[in-house]
């Protein structure tokens, strides 16, 4: 490669490479050192940068085509004999949305999915990267100079990345059980996590060391947030606590115990002094936070209420809640100043823009609506979403609005215009099912009790139960000879039993939510699964 020259590489020439990158993988299904050679001697006529081309190579091999190609061409007929060998060769998909994030200054937007994060350009949407974890991501956070990002995910780790590169910067490990929220003090040099361990732990975020961990919660730590002048640390937990710790000392400043439900939401005053706290009890508290005593208590609500939001001014504080309202209250004083009504179901997210003139809300209604603050009145409504809208979140310039819902799409909104932007689409659901063997003479079916039964399609007898998975049956299919049949559970898990005997041969894992949908590929080569974690994966016995 000693060719290729340095300098700028032309846009439009990276994208005629890329293209023919493309093409020449999907063909021949794997880079082989003459296609390699190929595509250095085109990259070296088209003046493509080395990094470049090599960036070009490695976001292309990625690509699901790409993938599926190279698994094709590796893989051999799935049987009885080689059922022990199937490995996963591919997926599709980026998983379940869980959390949003924008960087520090609205020109990122991170995404934290069910097996992995994804880095996006703002206002274009760009996928910069995608980081594949294996592990269901709760929780992101960025520092506060943008360069890290933190997250915290179910296989009980907190990670550090380097936002130019993706590179994984450092594992904090320590927690026992799954880290539910993380976020960094505004000084950038100490990072929170809440788990699921019922502890709070307290990391250095430069060298990734364990400063403290916090303990007293009985219950899962749900959420953690600092005050603006990182003197205090909240946690906010399933045990219907929110306690108040000192985060240079790690001593316990107070414990609020008024609620009897899980917390469901905590935000601290822009000035520090107050912290509200929302409850699935109907009622929201407000404490001083120097002192920890309870300034008030907010009803008004008539069902668990889900989050709480101080106003950029410190003036008003919203909250969203199951009564399908969203509701304004005077922040000094704890009196309400207006209920806004629309939503006709369950609100779950509010969100003030950042010049403090608009409310955001999220439903399960599928509808976000912004709202006047000084009038009440509803500006407009954002529809386009299938399913509940489970967050929102304006850019830092306000000029943008990110939903996420359990449809499994990100919508970017203009919030000026309402236009939608862009939506980012996940994978849908699919529902439990029978199927006929390829001869039509067996029928199976899956179960609510964890089996898997074949039955005689002549004289509808049953022929044999199939034992084994350990939740719900939702999917079943035949390998394209009748031999095998493929079960997706509610365990997580896809098995392969063999059809005559009823034997279980071995039991796929990696998926990290129930599997709805399974099915061979018409030659046997391949068996692809598809789960409620968003992911497609493709499975097979590479050819030896």
């Amino acid at each position: 490669m000693s060719g290729i020259r340095f300098g700028y590489t032309p846009p439009e020439a990276m994208e005629q490479f890329r293209q023919i990158v493309r093409t020449a993988l999907e063909r021949e299904g794997e880079l082989s050192p003459a296609l390699r050679q190929r595509l250095e001697q085109k990259a070296r006529e088209l003046g493509i940068l080395r990094v470049d081309m090599e960036r070009v190579l490695q976001e292309v091999m990625a690509l699901p085509s790409v993938q599926a190609a190279s698994a094709r061409r590796k893989a051999v007929v799935i049987s009885a004999q080689n059922a022990a060998q199937v490995v996963q060769l591919a997926r599709w998909g980026k998983g379940r949305v869980e959390q949003l994030a924008f960087s520090p200054d609205g020109r990122l937007l991170a995404v934290a999915t069910g097996i992995g994060l994804s880095l996006y350009d703002v206002p274009e949407l760009t996928e910069m990267r995608f980081i594949a974890t294996n592990a269901a991501i709760a929780s992101i956070a960025f520092s506060s100079d943008g360069r890290l990002l933190a997250s915290g995910s179910d296989d009980n780790i907190v990670r550090l990345w380097d936002v130019t590169s993706g590179q994984l910067v450092r594992t904090l490990e320590g927690h026992t059980d799954n880290v539910r929220s993380v976020a960094f003090s505004p000084d950038g040099r100490l990072l929170a996590s809440g788990s699921a361990d019922n502890t709070v732990r307290l990391w250095d975020a430069a060298s990734g060391q364990l400063v403290r961990t916090l303990e007293g919660h009985s219950n899962s730590v749900w959420s953690v947030a600092f005050s603006p002048d990182g003197r205090l640390l909240a946690s906010g937990s399933d045990d219907g606590t929110v306690r108040l710790w000192d985060a240079a000392s790690g001593q316990r400043v107070n414990v609020v115990e008024g609620h009897t439900g899980i917390v469901t939401g905590i935000s601290i005053s822009p000035d520090g002094r107050l912290l509200a706290s929302a409850a699935w009890n109907t009622v929201i508290s407000v404490q001083d936070v120097a002192s920890g005593a309870l300034v008030y208590t907010l009803k008004g609500h008539t069902d668990s209420v889900f989050s709480v939001a101080f106003s950029p001014d410190g003036r008003l504080l919203a909250s969203g809640a199951r009564d399908s309202t969203v509701r304004l209250w005077n922040a000094a004083s704890g009196q309400l100043v207006r209920t806004l009504k629309g939503h006709s179901n369950s609100v779950w997210s509010v969100a003030f823009s950042p010049d403090g003139r608009l409310l955001a809300s999220g439903s399960d209604d599928g509808t976000v609506r912004l709202w006047d603050v000084a009038s009440g009145q509803l500006v407009r409504t954002l529809e386009g979403h299938t399913d509940w809208v489970h967050s929102v979140a304006f850019s830092p310039d306000g000029r943008l609005l990110a939903s996420s819902a359990k449809d499994q799409t990100i919508r970017l909104w203009d919030v000026a215009s309402g236009v939608l932007v862009r939506t980012l689409e996940g994978h849908t659901e699919e529902e439990w099912g029978v199927v006929f063997s390829p001869d039509g003479r067996l029928l199976a079916s899956g179960f609510g009790d964890n089996t898997v039964r074949l039955w005689d399609v002549q004289t509808g007898r049953l022929v044999t139960t199939l034992k084994g998975h350990t939740g719900w049956v939702r999917s079943v299919a035949f390998s394209p000879n009748g031999r095998l049949l493929a079960s997706g559970g509610c365990d997580w898990t896809v098995r392969l039993w063999d059809v005559q005997t009823g034997q279980l041969l071995h039991t796929l894992r990696g998926h990290a939510n129930w599997v709805n949908s399974i099915v061979f590929t018409p030659d046997g080569r391949l068996l692809a699964s598809g789960s409620w974690d968003g992911t497609i994966r493709l499975w097979g016995v590479r050819a030896s």
